[in-house]
């Protein structure tokens, strides 16, 4: 089988793809043949030794897949052959074949295709965790989601509406706004891309009171981190909830913890792997809802494109360079 291999840490163009053998299920596993796998910001970040998880080299990016059970180990006990499942696996994804633990591969609805499926899980998983299960978002509240034409950020929107909240989209393009209107946005903010200087964050908190009647916002979503998490603090309502769910900008920020003492507001960790890995029974329940507003047509996830497998530096570089809307995805050549 292909599979696209980082074996010496470094940019995009550094990864190679090469003939392997078949991987063979242990106890527990099953083999998929893949049909599709997305590619996530942690793949550039993991790629470079920046993520917090370390694989050893050599290996392949993409820890989210689609795909058909081929093959089973001893003691799978709730697949077959021919199932066709989503496969969180971390990495290992861009690659015609993979192995998972059983209890990583998720069944999927008939009416979703495998573009679609890979490109599901991760994110809307994740937004649905932070607006559930974190910020307790409820009917009514005013959500405000930076990086909002992202992955996650798009789900959050759409999740958003679903569950009866006024969604405020920022992002820095017009174009990225667009879609975010598309999938259910009420209001937007365009923002600059890269760092914003004071005047600039100033002009940020103040949009977003101006959008919020001078209140704030009761739910931050906040994946970008740097320089645009204290503005969007700052315009949190009285008992909001700031959720930090990634830094997609780079840096990790340092904000003032007075500003959560004079709102009275929450800052909220979401951290949605550990939620799966520690909470299995509440992710499966996530995870019913989840798939039942699919299929009655509520989430409509957005794929801006998709590449080849022989195309995954390109991919990456499109990622790295903040270019997504949605999710791209890679399929394999059949």
């Amino acid at each position: 089988m292909k599979a696209v291999l980082c074996k010496e840490y470094g940019p995009p163009d550094s990864l190679v793809i090469e003939d392997v053998p078949s991987p063979e299920p242990g106890k527990g596993q099953v083999r998929l043949e893949v049909h599709a796998a997305a590619v996530n910001f942690p793949d550039v970040l993991i790629i470079e030794n920046k993520y917090q998880f370390k694989p050893p080299l050599p290996f392949s990016p993409g820890g989210e897949v689609a795909g058909v059970v081929t093959k089973l180990g001893e003691g799978v006990k709730h697949l077959k052959p021919g199932d066709r499942v989503i496969g969180s696996c971390g990495w290992g994804g861009y690659a015609e074949e993979i192995v998972i633990d059983e209890a990583k591969a998720t069944p999927f609805p008939a009416s979703m295709d495998f573009i679609t499926a890979s490109a599901f899980l991760m994110t809307y998983g994740t937004s649905h965790h932070a607006l559930k299960d974190r910020a307790h978002l409820k009917p009514g509240e005013t959500l405000l989601v930076l990086g909002a034409a992202g992955g996650v950020g798009l789900a959050a929107v759409e999740l958003g509406k679903v569950m009866g909240a006024r969604v405020i989209a920022a992002a820095s393009s017009q174009e990225k706004l667009d879609v975010c209107l598309q999938h259910g946005a009420d209001a937007t903010i365009l923002y600059p891309s890269g760092a914003l200087d004071k005047d600039q964050q100033r002009l940020f908190s103040e949009q977003i009171k101006e959008l919020t009647g001078g209140k704030g916002a009761d739910v931050v979503y906040d994946p970008v981190g740097g320089d645009y998490s204290e503005p969007a603090l700052r315009a949190t309502a009285w008992e909001g909830r700031f959720l930090v769910v990634g830094f997609a900008s780079g840096p990790i920020p340092r904000v003032p913890l007075n500003l959560a003492l004079l709102k009275g507001c929450d800052i909220v960790g979401v951290f949605w792997g550990a939620f799966v890995a520690k909470e299995p029974a509440r992710h499966q329940e996530n995870l019913a809802e989840l798939m039942a507003w699919f299929k009655e047509g509520k989430l409509k996830p957005h794929v801006q494109k998709v590449f080849k497998l022989e195309e995954a530096a390109e991919a990456l570089k499109f990622m790295a360079a903040r270019k997504v809307t949605g999710k791209i995805v890679l399929a394999p050549s059949r």
